[in-house]
């Protein structure tokens, strides 16, 4: 009996030739960037393997378009079927006004527990970039997805609940609530990081940059100042490489070195480096990675930062609209590949946004289901439309000699130079 549905064993996921994958198109200008990158993912997989593949399409309404038609933002069978077939992909939804949701990409987040926000970022030849030398920004940010500020509780300034905060925390902790410089005008947030979650995010961090082959691992955070939440999360990521991956501490300073040998007596027979662990505050990455990006590889960071990080990167190597993105239980199975930009209301239905994002986000999906081929044609044909100068208009305008390229245009350029 043919099934179309990828599952997991053992760890592993498990993909047929062809698999049902659900989709939003997104808000804005989602339509025109899901009709170009579709064609481009699909051409991608006929061609690497001989049609003997495909991908099965299922349709599922969110955001913007589904409030207007449904009345619902994001209906039940929409996180139904990215619960039931495992791997999704999605454009840029709007953020609801007046609705208890904070956004609907959290709330996909948080519903299916995807704790891995994976970040690769990188240039492409010929992408207009505000630095020297984009080439040497070649980094993979896993941001933790479900804690921090994703969780946090937020108390609003003026509010009986509040009041009812500023009265407990002067009670028990008054010497600590002394220190609040306008209390009586003051919101208040709370961040939850746990063990758990930063222990399995690093987890897969360092799994990724064994598996990649990369040298380095560096967990990012500001526990100079949050010593008990990031202070935390940089003290357990430690525990756990020690623990699970045999880190021993260096010799000349503070940090880890988890050695391919080790790593091998583990289980990892992949491993065939050794790897370097280290720590840095985050406003000092953000100085050091404009300077010196060669010395970051895999980044691990707490929520927060992790989007300041990721978002930073994707401008050194020329644009956000350029950023894919993924959020992924490695445990489960379940992973969505998305769009980092936003929605661009602005360039809605002119056929004139950059698809880039979302292409990117389908190589990582073909990658994440173990169909390089297919990915490797559509970066071949990516690189080779950005470097001949034919781009659409986010890419032209800040190219010299550039030709302006629809949307749809840009999608046709990239499958004629695939291979």
């Amino acid at each position: 009996m043919l099934t179309y549905k990828i599952t997991i064993v053992d760890g592993k996921l498990q993909v047929p030739d062809e698999p049902t994958i659900p989709f939003i198109q997104g808000d804005g200008t989602g339509p025109d960037i899901w009709g170009a990158a579709v064609r481009v993912i699909d051409t991608a997989v006929a061609k690497a393997y001989n049609g003997s593949r495909k991908i099965r399409w299922k349709e599922v309404a969110a955001g913007k378009s589904s409030f207007e038609q449904k009345g619902s933002w994001l209906p039940e069978e929409a996180l139904v079927a990215f619960k039931d077939y495992l791997v999704g992909i999605k454009g840029p939804l709007a953020t609801p006004e007046g609705v208890d949701i904070r956004s609907l990409s959290v709330a996909l987040r948080q519903d299916l527990d995807l704790y891995a926000s994976v970040r690769p970022v990188r240039w492409f030849a010929g992408t207009p970039s505000p630095v020297k030398s984009p080439e040497q920004t070649k980094v993979v940010v896993f941001r933790e997805n479900t804690e921090d500020i994703y969780a946090g509780i937020e108390f609003e300034e003026g509010t009986e609940d509040t009041e009812k905060f500023k009265e407990y925390l002067k009670k028990q902790f008054s010497p600590r609530f002394s220190r609040i410089r306008f209390p009586d005008t003051s919101g208040f947030s709370i961040k939850p990081v746990s063990k758990e979650g930063t222990q399995r995010l690093v987890r897969a961090a360092m799994k990724h940059a064994i598996t990649y082959k990369h040298d380095s691992l560096t967990l990012v955070h500001q526990g100079n100042i949050m010593k008990h939440t990031e202070g935390a999360f940089r003290n357990w990521g430690y525990a756990l490489l020690k623990e699970e991956f045999g880190g021993t501490e260096t010799a000349n300073g503070p940090g880890l070195l988890v050695t391919a040998e080790t790593l091998k007596a583990k289980g990892y027979s992949n491993a065939t480096r050794d790897i370097t662990v280290n720590d840095i505050f985050a406003d000092v990455f953000l100085q050091q990675v404009v300077r010196q990006p060669t010395a970051f590889s895999v980044i691990a960071a707490p929520n927060l930062n992790g989007n300041y990080i990721a978002d930073t990167l994707a401008a050194l190597t020329g644009s956000v609209d350029m950023a894919p993105g993924a959020s992924i239980n490695y445990e489960t199975g379940h992973a969505i590949f998305e769009a980092t930009n936003g929605t661009t209301p602005e360039l809605a239905g002119q056929d004139k946004a950059n698809p880039g994002a979302v292409i990117l986000s389908g190589v990582m999906m073909l990658d994440y289901m173990g169909w390089q081929e297919a990915s490797g044609l559509i970066c071949s044909g990516l690189e080779k439309a950005i470097s001949a100068k034919r781009v659409p208009y986010p890419l032209q305008q800040h190219m010299e000699g550039a030709t302006l390229l629809k949307c749809s245009e840009f999608g046709d350029e990239i499958i004629k130079n695939m291979g």
